[in-house]
């Protein structure tokens, strides 16, 4: 089962993100007019842009999930999509991630993974 793929069709719904590429050269991202919040990487991960600042709040509850993968010094997590309360898990951060992206990271800084697409900064 192509858990990402569930994961995007749900998102996809929310009027909040649009459908557009990834910075970091993932196949689907989805944002808001002015920021990437989650892209997908293969059939079962997606990256989520927290912020720092969210990263620091939810640091216990993120440590607490062994579907989430922290990058010291980041504002982007990994959600492990592996079966569907993964997805909610997804969803939940994405929710968090609008919230936070309201106020961008003084240093934004790219994905888990670092392959920019040319063109993009």
């Amino acid at each position: 089962m192509n858990t990402a793929r569930h994961a995007s069709e749900r998102l996809m719904s929310w009027p909040s993100l649009t459908p557009g590429s990834a910075h970091c050269g993932a196949e689907l991202g989805l944002g808001t007019a002015t920021q990437e919040i989650v892209h997908f990487h293969g059939e079962h991960e997606a990256d989520v842009h927290l912020t720092r600042a969210m990263v620091a709040k939810l640091r216990p509850a993120l440590l607490g999930s062994s579907a989430v993968r922290l990058r010291a010094g980041s504002g982007w997590v990994t959600v492990r999509l592996d079966m569907g309360s993964d997805i909610d898990l997804l969803a939940t951060l994405v929710s968090a991630a609008l919230q936070a992206n309201g106020v961008p990271d003084v240093a934004p800084d790219g994905c888990t993974r670092t392959r920019p697409v040319p063109g993009h900064r």
